[in-house]
Order: structure tokens, then C-alpha cells, then sequence
């Protein structure tokens, strides 16, 4: 069944800046189960200086665009472009997808809820992958994994799903870190759904220096969506930080998260000082441990 506004043939977005070691993982699961109107795939390579192009442009039936230019925004509206179907996939390069997970995502976008509305934005379950963390990388995230503020969101999955009418709620993402933040901001709770069929398995920082760079960068991309919103350039919508949930939600029900919150609450005030100031919205600093760990496990093979 095709959704309204939909063509039947999904397409997949990929923004992608020095992706080699991932891009490859994420393709080959995409294409192992395409469906049977198979699955339109755009990746645009951005501001690389590896092989991101030339191993998604070895993948049969891949579109790749290489722009010179950095930046994620402008790499998903380039997408965005000359992409041909619906639903559309925005799909982070480092995320593996199961296989059918596309077609399932899709799928669920036809499923109204008990009151017959059908959403028209879905996510696949978070999972995240903390074998052979340290210690204050586990602590965190055994209070992060359980916060309320993940409940039916857009973000933090790196995979988002819109239909056709979805989609035309915006013209084009913003020069903005925060693109999954943005597309959350469009979509009310009741249009918004998590397809716990489908998991995405989410990379966590394999080191607590990379921890806090990328909370950091999500800190600082955060707050400039916000202020975005105070202004007016960006739907009024922009979920506001709940500061206190990670005790009010986390611990006081579970007080033997008690020692991993000390471990949360500091990393993450030294990332809000860190993130003073910073809102270079065209930034593509990120967490590199996990990339590198994929890319040494898949050479030694």
C-alpha cells in the first residue's frame, strides 16, 4: 500500500563527511533487502578527504554526489534534490539498519493508532552498543538510555522516516548542527511514532574524551536551534531542555543509578562549559572513537 502523496519506492538520504570505514556496512544492509519496489539511495559525500565517494559509488544503483562543501545541512537538502520517492529516510552513515527495516518503517506510516490517525514521522527503537566502554561511558549512558525526553522523539536514532505529507512541512533543513532536533520540532507527539520492530544500533563513544566532544558539539547545536526558535527562524516547537529529569525520572525511581549519576551529572556539566560559546552551526566535529573501531575490526578481518 502507498501512502498519500508516497510514489512506492522509498528513498533513502546519507549525508556523509569521511564516512569510508562505515558507508560500506550501511549500504550493504540496505540494499541486502530492498523490497519490492526497491529503494532509491542518495549519498552526499561532503567535504571528504577520503574514500566516502568512490565505496558508495561501488554500491549497484547508489546515486553519490560529492560536494566540496562541509556541512551536513546543505548535504541533506542536496539530497533531498534529486531524490525520486516517498517515504523519505534521512539516515545517519554510521547506522546499520536490520534487514527489512526500511520496508518496515515504511510500512508503519500507513498504520493509523487506535484513533485513526496515521503519523507521519517514525523511528526505530534506540539501542545503544556499549561493549567495551569504559566505565564513565557506561555510567552515562545508564542514565542518558533512560531518559523520558527519548520518548517517541526524532532524535539520538539516526534514522527518521517521513511520509510525503511529512515532508512538506518544511522547505529545507537550516545551517544548523541539530537537523534531527529541527525535524523533531515539526511533529506533534501524536504525529510522531517509534517502531519498536526495528532497531537501530547506535555507536557510543568508545573513549570519555570522545564522550564529551560529542556533547559538546550536540550542546552547543542544541542551543543554537533554541535561540533560532526565540527568534523566529525555526518552529516555536524546539523541545526544551529538562534539566532535572535525569533525577526527577532516573534515579529517584532507581536510587542505585545513584553512583552512575554522579558520573552523568559531571561529564555533563563539564560539556555545558565547554559548549559555552560555541554555535558554529556549520561545524562537523563529531565522535571519531567508534569509526575508528569499526574500521580497525573490518581490516583485520
Amino acid at each position: 500500500m502507498t501512502e498519500p502523496g508516497g510514489t512506492g519506492r522509498t528513498s533513502v538520504v546519507i549525508a556523509a563527511h569521511n564516512e569510508e570505514a562505515v558507508i560500506g556496512r550501511c549500504l550493504d544492509a540496505l540494499l541486502a533487502d530492498p523490497g519490492p519496489a526497491g529503494v532509491d539511495i542518495t549519498v552526499v559525500a561532503n567535504g571528504c578527504t577520503d574514500a566516502t565517494a568512490a565505496v558508495a559509488g561501488s554500491r549497484p544503483g547508489v546515486r553519490v554526489i560529492d560536494r566540496p562543501e562541509q556541512g551536513k545541512p546543505g548535504a541533506l537538502n542536496a539530497g533531498d534534490a534529486v531524490a525520486v520517492g516517498f517515504p523519505r529516510v534521512y539516515l545517519d552513515a554510521d547506522i546499520v539498519l536490520p534487514p527489512g527495516a526500511v520496508r518496515v518503517l515504511a510500512e508503519a506510516l500507513n498504520r493509523p493508532d487506535d484513533a485513526g490517525t496515521a503519523p507521519l514521522a517514525v523511528v526505530p527503537r534506540r539501542q545503544l552498543d556499549l561493549a567495551r566502554r569504559p566505565l564513565l561511558v557506561r555510567a552515562y549512558f545508564a542514565i542518558n538510555a533512560r531518559l523520558p525526553a527519548y520518548d517517541r522523539a526524532l532524535f539520538g536514532r539516526g534514522a527518521i522516516v517521513l511520509s510525503a505529507r511529512g515532508r512538506a512541512r518544511f522547505a529545507g533543513f537550516p545551517d544548523m548542527i541539530a537537523d534531527d532536533l529541527y525535524l523533531d520540532s515539526l511533529f506533534t507527539w501524536d504525529e510522531r511514532r517509534e517502531i519498536s520492530a526495528v532497531t537501530a544500533t547506535v555507536a557510543t563513544p568508545r573513549h570519555t574524551r570522545d564522550l564529551v566532544r560529542r556533547l559538546v558539539r550536540v550542546r552547543a547545536g542544541n542551543a543554537a536551534m533554541r535561540e533560532a526558535a526565540v527568534r523566529g527562524d525555526v518552529p516555536a516547537g524546539v523541545r526544551r531542555s529538562a534539566r532535572a529529569s535525569w533525577l526527577r525520572d532516573v534515579v529517584l525511581p532507581r536510587p542505585w543509578l545513584a553512583p552512575a549519576a554522579v558520573c552523568y551529572v559531571v561529564i555533563t556539566i563539564v560539556a555545558a562549559l565547554l559548549a559555552s560559546g560555541r554555535r558554529d552551526a556549520g561545524a562537523w566535529a563529531r565522535d571519531e572513537s567508534s569509526r575508528r573501531a569499526t574500521h580497525e575490526a573490518t581490516a583485520g578481518r
